[in-house]
């Protein structure tokens, strides 16, 4: 194997070594210093006199003397279904005191596209247990359904509560939650870690965990981990697999400080041009084959900067994705929890996985209702802001309470409390019963009589703790 010693720069995380021979993109390097300390990197950019290598760790103490060795090799995941219940690092080193895994398998990180033709429309019904996602935007097995989120909001606590949760209902199968964090605190890590071992989700997740004093390139490499894990449970186990991908914000950061060291041309607010190709090679990684037994489903989770939704990371991530969940800083200061505004969420994919057979027949109509209900609710609140609630119609009242109610008692619930599809659709015909049945102008007569006319459930918390 041979060895360099023609390191000509170094930039940040970055070596630039002049070679003679070809080298492949993405293939692992060893550099050996003086001491014979060896540390490890990876080509990141190759031409024909220079190679760019990213160093896994700090490049302190790397000089021109230190010698570059090729290995030929790209960064590979050793899979088994034994992964199931272990912690590793972003690297995909156990962590968690346990062996190393034995292998059944060792794949490529990089993965492999899917043909658009072998794909299966997704159109099972997941069930989150949370009434904002299950009754107004659907997640579908297959789909990848990202939370828009700002600093500060609880969008890990809805991402732990998704894990612990999510289950297709009615349907027996092998289901199994990748979880992958990256750029993390380390209270943050042993938050995750402590909640999935207190519930017993640890069990059937995988944990990957990326901190925040870890190297910036390592950053990069672990959403690949979790979805080379994903896949390997998904198509040769035959698992249907969720993977909670937090903080892709943070993602996007390391990738922005590499191509900056790299010097690469940059594009909107300093972000690398090939930003949306490269979030476009993770996201699209979810889905279901054709004659497969699993599949891999994902919700990604990014904090907006300035919770701005035209940022270039949730706006390119839009763009790639099947809809997104919103979650608003306004309902998390009135202690609504998990604070998801439904006004600015979509699920693209909904109408395929709800239904009769699927969630229920009425599922669609509801939804619409409540949606459009809350709307107006929620335009009234202006109105009251100029001219007072004693200025309004009996009509804006009963809309006005109606919105009131949906933010109190549909969207908020416990971080333990696991509703059922029926549940949460049985709160929304608690609420749309208020109104008067000619302002049901999205449901169906027989809809209204099936299901609308039955006695007021009480909104019983269902908590479920270990």
């Amino acid at each position: 194997m041979k060895e360099y010693k023609t390191i000509n720069q170094i930039a940040g995380p970055l070596i630039f070594v002049e070679k003679t021979e070809p080298v492949g993109y993405g293939e692992l390097v060893d550099v050996i210093l003086s001491n014979n300390e060896i540390r490890k990197g990876q080509v990141l950019d190759t031409s024909k006199d220079i190679v760019v290598v990213q160093i896994f760790g700090e490049t302190v103490g790397i000089d021109r003397n230190a010698r570059v060795r090729f290995t030929g090799e790209t960064i590979k995941l050793k899979v088994s279904s034994e992964m199931l219940g272990r912690v590793f690092s972003g690297l995909g080193a156990p962590i968690d005191g346990g062996p190393e895994v034995i292998p059944e398998d060792v794949v490529d990180v990089s993965g492999a596209a899917i043909n658009p033709y072998s794909r299966s429309h997704p159109e099972d019904f997941i069930q989150t247990g949370i009434s904002s996602i299950d009754g107004m935007n659907t997640l579908v097995r297959g789909q990848k359904l990202p939370i828009f989120s700002g600093s500060g909001l609880p969008h890990n606590d809805m991402a732990l509560q998704v894990a612990r949760q999510a289950v297709v209902p009615g349907k027996e199968e092998a289901f199994a939650v990748v979880f992958a964090a990256m750029g993390i605190t380390n209270e943050e890590a042993q938050h995750f870690i402590a909640d999935f071992e207190k519930t017993g989700a640890l069990e059937r997740a995988v944990v990957f965990l990326n901190l925040a004093n870890d190297p910036a390139v390592e950053r990069l490499i672990t959403p690949r981990m979790a979805l080379t894990a994903a896949e390997f449970l998904a198509y040769k186990q035959g698992m249907h697999v969720l993977v909670i991908l937090t903080d892709m914000t943070n993602y996007c950061e390391a990738l922005r400080e590499i191509g900056a060291a790299r010097e690469d041309i940059p594009g909107r607010r300093g972000y690398p041009g090939y930003m949306y190709t490269d979030l476009a090679t993770i996201y699209e990684r979810a889905g279901i084959i054709r004659g497969k037994k699993g599949s891999v489903t994902q919700m990604p989770i990014l904090t907006m900067p300035g919770d701005d939704i035209t940022h270039p990371i949730p706006d390119l991530t839009g763009y790639i994705t099947e809809g997104q969940i919103v979650l608003g800083r306004g309902f998390h200061m009135q202690g609504i929890y998990p604070s998801v505004d439904v006004l600015p969420c979509l699920s693209r994919l909904m109408n395929s996985g709800i239904g009769k057979g699927k969630t229920r027949e009425d599922h669609k109509a509801v939804s619409n209702q409540l949606y459009a209900s809350y709307a107006e609710g929620r335009d009234l609140r202006g109105l009251v802001a100029i001219v007072g609630e004693e200025a309004l119609s009996e009509r804006d009242r009963m809309f006005l309470k109606l919105a009131e109610g949906f933010e109190q008692k549909f969207v908020k619930q416990g971080k333990y409390e696991n509703r059922t599809i029926e549940q949460t659709l049985d709160f929304g015909w608690d609420l749309l019963g208020a109104l008067p049945e000619e302002e049901l102008t999205r449901i169906e007569a027989e809809m209204i009589q099936k299901y609308g006319r039955k006695k007021p459930r009480e909104a019983k918390a269902v908590e479920v703790r270990k």
